[in-house]
């Protein structure tokens, strides 16, 4: 028979080893510091709209991650009004995504203020407007009952069942709770990282809720690392990257709380993933640094809004090749002016032709770095 994490003795004493948590700590804060320190570096507009691919993801992959999928550009639409954010089409969204949005955004949007049993409560409420999950009553905007039995994490076909985790009774969720939030804000002497990855495995393991308990404990790893960086303004998806490592997810979860309270793995499995998260987002934002790296080199350089307007398009990853007939298409010139621009950016060392003078001449950046 399991013996699960909170029955031992000593629950909720968690320890690990100092040596190999720390050597990963430090590489995963550099990162981050690195990462938070280049996007800040960037104008407004870039934070608004890295914010809004990066909360979108949150919200589609966290529910994605429980195998519920939400329609993404309702999830972008509903993020960018709250950000007021004017994109070209914002779609009319349902109560159930507005309420899971309405969760990541008072996490991360109000991190410094205090998670009590009533902003729980809340968070709950506005994820299950309707008072059912799927098919099923269950109860809302409080903890669960146990009136079916115990709370159990199973998988396999009716009659097969395999019994992954039983959570604690309901009887003990009131004290269990109480610990809870006592710790998570505490003015203690653990890195708010260290506290992400333990706040996420401790509620999770209490599994407080009839359902939706994976969906809070990750708003709560967002919430303590937006306290770690000190700011509301999410530019990478833990969640994300969570969806992509599910299977190692669920098992490392499922080691560690039919273990003793030895969390080293979950920590260096949790840091490593956030590690991992921050890569992607570096990769997926490479061409908005390129960008900005490019208009900081040439910012006092003289330029008139057409060539502005050209470059940016080549930045952006222009489709085949620039001719002077094609800039005089978009930008709505003669061939002649078209030729002018382009020639003075030459002149200026910004773009370079690829091939012999002529009709056929195509233009691209000289220099990106």
């Amino acid at each position: 028979m399991n013996i699960f994490v909170y029955e031992r003795h000593d629950w909720p004493n968690f320890r690990w080893d100092s040596d190999t948590v720390s050597e990963k700590l430090a590489a995963v804060r550099y990162r981050q510091g690195r990462f938070q320190g280049r996007m800040l570096a960037l104008g407004f507009q870039v934070h608004d709209e890295a914010a809004l691919e990066a909360l979108t993801e949150e919200v589609q992959k966290s529910s994605q991650i429980e195998g519920e999928l939400l329609d993404r550009e309702k999830v972008r639409s509903s993020i960018a009004r709250r950000l007021g954010l004017e994109t070209a089409s914002l779609l009319p969204v349902d109560r159930q995504i507005e309420g899971i949005v309405d969760v990541l955004m008072d996490a991360t949007g109000r991190y410094a203020e205090p998670l009590t049993i009533n902003r729980l409560y809340s968070w709950h409420g506005a994820m299950f407007p309707t008072g059912y999950s799927g098919l099923l009553p269950i109860t809302v905007g409080h903890w669960r009952t146990d009136r079916e039995g115990p709370m159990q994490i199973v998988s396999g076909p009716y009659g097969r069942e395999k019994v992954h985790y039983v959570a604690p009774a309901a009887s003990r969720l009131e004290h269990e709770m109480e610990m809870f939030l006592k710790w998570f804000e505490a003015t203690d002497q653990f890195d708010l990282v260290l506290k992400a990855a333990l706040s996420h495995l401790w509620f999770v393991t209490i599994h407080p809720f009839d359902d939706g308990n994976g969906r809070i404990a990750r708003a709560l790893s967002d919430m303590m690392l937006a306290r770690s960086e000190n700011s509301a303004q999410r530019f990478y998806s833990m969640s994300a990257q969570i969806q992509k490592e599910r299977k190692a997810y669920y098992q490392c979860l499922e080691t560690t709380q039919k273990g003793d309270l030895d969390v080293t793995k979950w920590i260096v499995w949790f840091l490593d993933c956030l590690d991992r998260a921050i890569e992607y987002a570096e990769d997926l934002l490479s061409a908005v640094f390129a960008k900005a790296n490019f208009w900081d080199a040439y910012s006092d350089v003289p330029m008139n809004e057409r060539q502005k307007a050209m470059l940016n398009k080549l930045l952006d990853g222009f489709s085949g090749n620039l001719t002077t007939s094609k800039w005089a298409k978009i930008t709505k010139v003669s061939s002649d002016t078209a030729l002018r621009d382009i020639k003075d950016l030459i002149e200026k060392n910004i773009l370079t032709a690829n091939s012999p003078a002529g009709r056929s001449t195509n233009y691209s950046l000289k220099n990106t770095d």
